[in-house]
């Protein structure tokens, strides 16, 4: 018995002094076991690896990562993380690597009995100090039976110039330099690339690639199939690009073969960026084969264009090789003056005719004049709106008997052009006569336009031309008498705009204008309008200009004519005062006196949201008699 005894204790010293550090611990027959994770993330200088527990032992785990050293089996002591406390499994990350070396890596727990090491792992930092460069592949284009385009962007070298670069294919998936390829040159940024010699209805694989001193990088994999012998698209070459000027230039093509249908249309296509096709800008040059000549318009002063030939049949649309040219600085437009019309003692008519903007957008134009040959738009000038083509001016505000020297103008980016200059005379003296009164007292002043003269202000007066009174329709707007009234009933806005008042005072025969004055008919108004350029655009010239009175959000007076027009709005023939997009600010409308029918009388109308100057029919249509206007007399 004490033999037994004693081989038992000797056995149990012998295991307890094999429990040296770094060996696997056993607590309880529960032995603590771990495997040390493959080796990933790696670099020049660090690498990623970490710890998985197989079993656990009856102890806490007090500490947990991994341990490496440049020799074998290497120990906490050696360069180690700390990832922690428990049984969890870990990752870890190895820093301060040096490149180019064999390193041997350990997971490692820590109990209170000791540490326990995984598996060994040996790796070797990158085998190139450089990483691969990164390329995308371009989509794939001009597909025919024998060919397509593609290839790619090379976004960065990764610290190692690109020496190689291009596209490579197969009939395999994933392609690489060993197959097919094309090479594009060297370095960074976008290249081209043809696909050629390729095998009519059959599949290809395409990538990008660079190559630089670490190795060769792949761009995103694309796959065409080629056309069949008999659809494929034609063949096109690009004309180079003549006629430069800042707005315009010629080009054009030369459809080589039709491939395997008809060209149904060809022509150039361009814009400020490479490769332009056709959703830019475009000609249509005719079908078939041959060369064509194409006219680039419309073009930007002093930029840089890029254009193709194309060409279309039932197979597709091919491209030919892509011209690049600038087009010219912009100069300033060309324009012609027009001759002198409409001569009085204080006004004239003329403007001009823009045939070129100079490639760059005319901003402004009109015409300017002065008393010594050589106006300029420091002088005196209309503004007559923007763009090229013909516009008409209205000089005003002359002296009578006085020699005038008038030129159009228009202006551009690149400054001022003047057209010819044109003379004349305006009459000695005026036919308006002075200023006009009317039986209240009210003064007016008078203005010529053509051959009318016009009071310059609305009618305020409360009285016929012999004495008798205007009934009063502030209070009472009904019936067929004649009435006045003020917008709103306010006599303030009435001291500016005038009076409104129904069309049984403005056609009473006793007359509401100033002696040897009456209120106009269509035929008169019609006169007006017309002289100042018909209804589309006499309101322009009719109204007031500036804020001070007109809504001129959308379209503002420039009052050449001297009329003064004002937006007195209305009042309906049920009593009510328009406060909408007709209200005051809005819409002046001035009786006429023709008759259209025994309920409905004339009008004129100008409104702020347009040039237009409207009479009686039409968009001015025809107002109940009952309607309250404005009144504006001409003389007789």
């Amino acid at each position: 018995m004490k033999r037994i005894i004693l081989t038992t204790l000797v056995v149990l010293l012998g295991i307890i002094a094999g429990c040296k550090k770094g060996d696997t611990i056993t607590s309880n027959d529960v032995k603590l076991d771990l495997k040390t994770m493959a080796i990933s993330n790696l670099t020049l200088t660090s690498a990623a690896t970490g710890g998985e527990f197989l079993s656990y032992g009856k102890d806490s785990i007090l500490e947990k990562g991994v341990c490496w050293s440049t020799t074998e089996k290497p120990t906490v002591s050696n360069s180690k993380t700390s990832n922690g406390w428990g049984s969890g499994n870990f990752v870890s990350s190895m820093t301060g690597l040096t490149p180019l070396t064999y390193y041997f890596v350990r997971s490692y727990a820590t109990t209170k009995k000791g540490t326990t090491y995984g598996t060994q792992v040996k790796f070797i930092t990158s085998l190139t100090p450089y990483a691969f460069p990164v390329v995308t592949t371009t989509a794939i284009t001009n597909v025919t039976n024998t060919s397509a385009q593609s290839g790619g962007n090379v976004t960065t070298d990764s610290g190692s110039a690109v020496i190689a670069r291009g596209v490579c294919w197969s009939t395999s998936h994933n392609p690489t330099i060993a197959d097919s390829k094309t090479t594009n040159g060297t370095g960074t940024g976008t290249f081209t690339s043809v696909l050629s010699g390729l095998t009519p209805n059959t599949t290809y694989y395409v990538r990008a690639y660079a190559t630089n001193g670490a190795g060769t990088a792949y761009g995103s994999e694309f796959s065409l199939t080629t056309l069949n012998v008999t659809s494929a698209p034609p063949t096109v070459i690009t004309s180079p690009v003549t006629g430069i000027f800042s707005d315009h230039a010629a080009s054009g093509g030369n459809v080589t073969s039709q491939g395997g249908t008809t060209v149904i249309s060809r022509g150039v296509c361009w814009a400020t960026h490479t490769s332009p096709t056709l959703a830019d800008n475009l000609t249509l040059n005719g079908t078939g084969t041959g060369s064509f000549g194409s006219s680039l318009t419309g073009l930007s002063a002093n930029t840089t264009y890029y254009v193709r030939a194309y060409a279309t049949n039932s197979a597709g649309t091919s491209y030919g090789n892509e011209i690049t040219f600038m087009t010219s600085a912009a100069i300033v437009p060309t324009l012609t003056t027009n001759p002198i019309g409409s001569i009085t003692t204080a006004s004239a008519s003329s403007g001009g005719n823009i045939s070129s903007d100079g490639g760059a957008a005319v901003t402004t134009r009109g015409v300017c004049w002065n008393t010594t040959p050589g106006p300029t738009i420091v002088n005196s000038k209309t503004t007559n709106g923007t763009g090229t083509g013909s516009f008409t001016s209205f000089l005003t505000g002359l002296a009578s008997g006085t020699t005038y020297y008038v030129r159009a103008y228009a202006t551009n980016s690149a400054g001022t052009a003047y057209g010819n200059e044109v003379s004349f005379a305006t009459s000695a003296g005026s036919s308006c006569g002075p200023n006009v009164t009317d039986i209240d007292g009210n003064i007016y002043n008078v203005v010529e336009i053509g051959t009318q003269c016009w009071l310059k202000q609305n009618l305020k007066v409360k009285k016929y031309n012999n004495g008798d009174p205007v009934i009063d329709g502030n209070t009472s707007w009904n019936g067929s008498d004649g009435k006045y009234c003020y917008y709103n009933n306010d006599a303030g806005i009435a001291a500016t705009y005038g009076n409104l008042y129904n069309w049984y005072a403005v056609t009473d025969s006793r007359n509401l204008c100033p002696s040897g004055w009456h209120a106009p008919s269509d035929a008169e108004w019609a006169t007006l309008v017309n002289y100042l350029g018909g209804e589309s655009t006499a309101g322009k010239h009719l109204k007031e200009a500036g804020s001070s009175h007109w809504n001129t959000t959308f379209s503002a007076g420039d009052n050449s004519s001297g009329f003064t027009g004002l937006p007195g709005s209305d009042r309906s023939h049920l009593g009510t005062f328009n406060t909408g997009n007709g209200g005051l600010g809005n819409q002046g409308i001035w009786w006429s006196t023709t008759v259209h029918n025994t309920t409905f009388g004339g009008v004129m109308k100008m409104g702020s949201f347009g040039d237009d100057a409207f009479i009686s029919s039409g968009i001015a249509g025809n107002y109940d008699q009952s309607y309250g206007f404005s009144v504006r007399c001409i003389k007789n």
